[in-house]
């Protein structure tokens, strides 16, 4: 059934991905349940959310995204009650794969990262290896364990921000696509889409990989967000070898990850492609080159067939740090785009964080500083 348009809301957020979904969430706990949630696709998680490869895994380079993610590591562990029917996080661990040079500074990097609050152990490769069994000693110089990451319920972490906002009166709807913004008097006051005009105090982008074209639409500042494709494939373990009790293994020296998937092997050559936003496809000559990067880390897990293949797109700005905060040039818009490759595990915070800042214009859980549109003025 068509659920008729409203011509008024508090709140109006484009896309309902893990973004919106989150945000929506959060405005709802606080209260603020004039929330309409606009999804292009006639059904959820058909992009970046429903395509990821559903992982908590804390470690960062970038200071602030690790700082987001340790903050919203909690939420997984120990969801508030009530949250969701089926846990969301089977803590696996992520077991970090050490060039020769990350080893040889591995007591200041463990004290920034213990600083940062991520509980983690460093190992050697003696340690390491008999964790997984099939790797090459000789590819990797020590390990960096993080016990409490793991593999994310990502449909049950939807579906319950979802569930929740809709309880506190959020309308989803699906099938929905913006054509057009209402500004006036410069600002931002509302939506069009084909089922009509939707006035509202404020204007979300959380469109993913589109956001850049939305905010193009509205009028907003000209910031570049960047979709860079993600390949990943499933492929049938090896006879001989007994991978379920394995944690995720990323090797930023190899650029791969692979973990356990569903009785299988799951990995990603960790591609970054630019392109356009789109339904991506995964590209044969990158599994293939990504195949001999394990096969020289993990000679006994190379695949004679692949099961499954897909790819998503990850989309950044370009210090790679989420954009949340109200557009500098065009009030009444708010951004909440750029989440790259973690906003799944970054939504407990960004959501909480995006939803202070709409309903009071500031928050006190994070430096908002490094977030706001306005960095890149």
């Amino acid at each position: 059934m068509d659920v008729p348009a409203r011509e008024h809301a508090d709140v109006v957020i484009v896309g309902a991905g893990i973004a919106g979904a989150s945000l929506a969430y959060f405005l709802a706990e606080r209260g603020l349940g004039e929330v309409v949630l606009l999804e292009r696709e006639p059904q959820l998680a058909v992009h970046s959310t429903g395509r990821s490869a559903a992982t908590l895994a804390q470690l960062d380079p970038i200071p602030t995204l690790l700082a987001l993610k340790v903050a919203s590591a909690p939420f997984f562990q120990s969801p508030p009650a009530g949250f969701s029917e089926h846990a969301l996080l089977r803590r696996t661990g992520v077991l970090n794969l050490l060039s020769a040079s990350a080893w040889e500074t591995r007591a200041a990097f463990q004290d920034r990262l213990r600083a940062s609050g991520l509980a983690c152990e460093l190992l050697s490769v003696a340690e390491a290896g008999p964790i997984v069994p099939v790797l090459e000693e000789r590819q990797f110089a020590g390990a960096l364990l993080v016990p409490g990451d793991g593999r994310l319920d990502v449909h049950e972490i939807l579906a319950s921000y979802l569930r929740h906002a809709r309880a506190r009166g959020a309308d989803v709807r699906l099938g929905t696509e913006v054509t057009g913004f209402a500004i006036e008097d410069g600002r931002c006051r509302g939506v069009r889409t084909q089922d009509g005009e939707i006035r509202a105090r404020l204007v979300v982008d959380a469109a993913g990989a589109w956001a850049g074209r939305v905010a193009a639409l509205a009028g907003a500042s000209p910031i570049r967000l960047t979709p860079l494709r993600r390949t990943i494939f499933t492929f049938p373990v090896p006879a001989g070898v007994d991978a379920a009790g394995w944690p995720l293994v990323a090797s930023d020296p190899h650029t791969l990850y692979f973990a356990p998937e569903a009785g299988d092997l799951m990995m990603s050559p960790m591609d970054e492609v630019p392109i356009e936003p789109c339904d991506p496809h995964p590209d044969d000559e990158t599994i293939a080159a990504g195949v001999e990067r394990l096969a020289a880390l993990a000679p006994a897990l190379r695949p004679q067939t692949i099961k499954r293949r897909w790819s998503g797109l990850r989309t950044f700005a370009p210090d790679r740090v989420h954009v949340v905060g109200e557009d500098p040039v065009l009030p009444g818009f708010f951004w909440l785009a750029g989440q790259g490759g973690c906003g799944i595990e970054t939504s407990p915070t960004i959501g909480a964080i995006a939803a202070d800042l709409v309903i009071d214009g500031r928050t006190d859980r994070f430096d908002a500083r490094l977030l706001a549109p306005d960095r890149f003025a």
